[in-house]
């Protein structure tokens, strides 16, 4: 099976190593200097119309929306072989997946939003999360690809995998938000948050946040497996779909406003979106 992978950021690039251990992979990446540390074991192609001629599969794992419909533009689209798979991992707003399929479907591509979670360290121990959305036939095309990256799960149409990751992230960033509050409470008290992770694990308060983000509280360690940039646009994303279903998020709005003070008027959007425990500390200050 030959596979195109475009985008080997963060994410991208664990996840195409992975693929390359099993597959013959072809990889592109708008920042050239990102793929050379790949280049020993993937094909490198030097723009995406060439990375995807006799793909059978085409992997998108794009920073968003706008990013995913710049590369798969009319030219992408034309140079794919009739009956490839494009799959799209990355974190986008469901509707432009939806566009994207039906695209794809005019020139006979199948199309599958699958959107991950799990962070870089799910990327590269192969553990992901996939939110998979599209045909069930497509899946099972798929499933040797999504084995070598984690689990996958089909949730309906095309569009389900991208609603599902905003679910996702709204529980994600909430959860980070409580943690991190918790862990300031407890410093103002007189509590060591460290001595308090470990006493909460097991309890009902436990959960991998506690686990993963409040050991990058309690150290300091905000480089990224997740940006607040991301954090915030996906984010921004699951209150657009709230909001043209009438639905009112106050927790969900809370937080939003909170990553997006941290990203725009406090330089933390390369910063893991744990570091909002960080970002805690500058309002107090």
């Amino acid at each position: 099976m030959k596979i195109a992978f475009l985008g080997t950021g963060l994410m991208g690039a664990p996840m195409a190593r992975r693929l390359a251990e099993s597959f013959d992979v072809t990889i592109w990446n708008r920042n050239a200097a990102k793929v050379e540390p790949l280049a020993n074991i993937c094909t490198v192609a030097h723009d995406p119309i060439s990375a995807v001629q006799d793909a059978d599969i085409v992997i998108t794992m794009l920073l968003d929306g706008p990013a995913t419909r710049a590369v798969l533009d009319v030219e992408t689209f034309d140079a794919m072989t009739t009956g490839a798979l494009i799959i799209d991992m990355g974190s986008v707003d469901p509707e432009t997946d939806r566009d994207l399929a039906q695209q794809a479907s005019r020139r006979g591509l199948s199309y599958l939003d699958a959107p991950v979670s799990g962070g870089v360290v799910g990327a590269e121990a192969g553990s992901l999360a996939i939110l998979v959305g599209g045909d069930h036939g497509d899946f099972e095309k798929a499933k040797p690809v999504f084995d070598r990256l984690g689990h996958a799960t089909l949730l309906g149409d095309v569009g389900a995998g991208q609603t599902a990751k905003l679910a996702n992230q709204l529980i994600v960033a909430i959860t980070i938000g409580a943690v991190a509050e918790a862990f300031r409470l407890a410093e103002a008290g007189g509590c060591n948050p460290a001595a308090l992770r470990d006493a909460l694990q097991g309890g009902f308060a436990d959960s991998r946040i506690l686990d993963l983000h409040g050991r990058r509280m309690v150290t300091g360690d905000f480089t990224p497996g997740g940006r607040s940039a991301a954090q915030l646009k996906d984010l921004d994303n699951a209150l657009v779909l709230a909001n043209s279903n009438d639905l009112n998020l106050p927790l969900s709005q809370t937080i939003t406003a909170g990553f997006r003070d941290f990203v725009q008027n406090h330089n933390g959007g390369e910063k893991d979106h744990a570091a909002y425990y960080e970002w805690l500390a500058i309002r107090r200050n």
